[in-house]
């Protein structure tokens, strides 16, 4: 059992991306398996290498490639046991990369293929295909271009869980070999398997020319440098976390502390709104005391006019008395004057004794 370990995205970017003919040939073999067409020549644009990692949150440890024709390849060993929006986020490497190609002053033609390729040590799709790509489609399953080299963008998946290990070496294709290398390349010698394709197999011969460049004291490191990287990633991951959960708790303070104001407003408004009820209460007892005042008045008024309307009725009454007792005084001395008429006596001795005028007598005769 030896320390070599390719299941480490550490070690995974310093095997094939170190800037030695070992590493590049290591790197050729695998991307010709895994993309199934020969690749000559190969440059890794950032085979730099992680130096200060506990400054970082979680450090790229990608490989991002280069061929003879310009078509870019993103490589990736990744770990997570959790989906996590993997497939959203190498999707936007995609797109990433592909956009990031210099089209000024030229043809959309021009485009260079660009390809994300990624290893998981889980199982991402529901079948049985371990080697999967990806790439622009209708929901139908139509492609978006008809030629597939028009088709510039690609995400290849390789699901390692999917590979049987206990299938017979005869029995496995290219990349089930390479795979099984990844899982059991620790094992060394002591893996039958191993030894076989180690004697026989040219591509596995690379990687393993590639790993025994590195000594057992230089894969201690590169493990050890794997683990204080994930413990740092894991305890910055757990600053973030106290720093997000600080935030949300100040967030929520801030929230109690608007609803604290806004229910205090709330207060204040229904206390306002009290004391304008409670004068709008008086204004109206203050309009109902006046009414009650009115109607009051009213009925003063009312009995006033009863008072006056009998009153009147009581004058009329003894004016009509009176008319009437004038009335029938003038019948008597209408009376009188004609008896005295009928004796003899003259207007004008009747006029001195009654004290009236002549013309008054007549007109009492009339």
């Amino acid at each position: 059992m030896r320390s070599a370990n390719l299941l480490n995205d550490f070690a995974f970017k310093y095997v094939f991306g170190e800037d030695c003919k070992e590493a590049n040939d290591a790197l050729k073999s695998l991307l010709t398996v895994f993309l199934e067409r020969k690749v000559n020549h190969v440059v890794v644009k950032n085979s730099e290498m992680v130096k200060d990692y506990t400054k970082m949150k979680s450090p790229r440890l990608d490989l991002l490639v280069e061929f003879d024709d310009q078509t870019t390849v993103d490589l990736e060993m990744q770990l997570r046991q959790t989906k996590d929006n993997l497939l959203n986020r190498f999707n936007y490497y995609l797109a990433r990369l592909h956009g990031s190609q210099d089209m000024e002053g030229k043809s959309y033609s021009q485009l260079k293929e660009t390809i994300v390729m990624v290893f998981f040590n889980l199982i991402i799709a529901d079948d049985d295909d371990i080697c999967s790509l990806y790439t622009m489609r209708k929901y139908s399953g139509i492609p978006l271009v008809k030629d597939e080299k028009e088709d510039r963008m690609k995400l290849m998946t390789i699901e390692m869980p999917k590979v049987d290990l206990n299938k017979p070496l005869e029995d496995m294709n290219e990349q089930e070999k390479m795979i099984y290398y990844f899982l059991n390349c620790h094992k060394g010698l002591d893996d039958s398997k191993i030894k076989v394709m180690i004697e026989s197999d040219g591509m596995i011969q690379m990687l393993e020319k590639r790993v025994e460049t590195i000594s057992d004291d230089g894969w201690k490191k590169i493990i050890e440098d794997f683990q204080k990287l994930h413990e740092n990633e894991e305890r910055i991951e757990l600053q973030l976390e106290l720093e997000e959960l600080q935030k949300a708790k100040e967030k929520v303070r801030k929230a109690e502390e608007d609803v604290r104001k806004e229910q205090e407003d709330v207060r204040k408004e229904q206390e306002d709104v009290r004391k304008e009820q409670e004068d709008v209460r008086k204004e109206q007892e203050d309009v109902r005391k006046a009414q009650e005042d009115v109607r009051k008045a009213q009925e003063d008024v009312r009995k006033a006019q009863e008072d006056v309307r009998k009153q009147v009725e009581e004058a009329d009454k003894k004016v009509e008395d009176a008319n009437r007792q004038i009335e029938q005084m003038n019948q008597v001395m209408k009376q009188g004057i004609k008896a005295m008429l009928a004796n003899g006596m003259s207007l004008e001795l009747i006029s001195k004794s009654l004290s009236k005028s002549e013309d008054e007598i007549m007109e009492l005769l009339k």
